[in-house]
């Protein structure tokens, strides 16, 4: 008899929280709502709760902080370098709320978790933005993220 293999949700708990970190931080964009209430918010209604008969998946709530936090407190840091790498005349306070939240979160993975590969955190939030975005916007989050991958982890794409 064979057992099987286990499950290893680790890689869905790390999607999860991403795709809930750009929720808070959108809701926190657009209702001004302080990190200490949204954080608590999401991880006592939310995250890992049923939902209109939806299960919401559980998040590695660590991430989950360390995204949300991490956005708030480098965010001037942050913003220079998405205003960088937008289309001229676009800077980010003119794009839309969940776009923002989108880069300004894969921003920060990228400048401050080296432990994560640039490749996994661009193709962490192409996706959390395709569950939100439409495709034109999807390819943006996926031109931008790269770009700033690429300039800011360039040992990561040689070879």
């Amino acid at each position: 008899m064979t057992t099987a293999k286990p499950v290893n949700h680790k890689p869905v708990r790390k999607s999860a929280a991403r795709l809930n970190a750009v929720q808070a931080l959108y809701q926190m964009d657009l209702a001004a709502t302080p990190l200490p209430e949204i954080l608590a918010q999401f991880e006592s209604h939310w995250i890992g709760h049923e939902i209109e008969g939806d299960e919401i998946a559980g998040a590695d709530i660590n991430l989950f902080r360390d995204i949300v936090g991490g956005v708030v407190r480098e965010q001037r840091a942050i913003d220079p370098v998405l205003d960088a790498s937008l289309v001229k005349g676009w800077p980010l306070k003119r794009i839309e709320a969940v776009l923002r939240a989108v880069l300004r979160a894969g921003t920060y993975e990228l400048a401050e978790r080296p432990d994560v590969p640039a490749r996994v955190v661009v193709a962490e939030y192409v996706n959390v933005a395709a569950a939100f975005l439409d495709r034109e916007e999807t390819g943006m989050v996926n031109a931008v993220l790269d770009g700033i991958a690429r300039e800011r982890r360039p040992d990561e794409f040689t070879g």
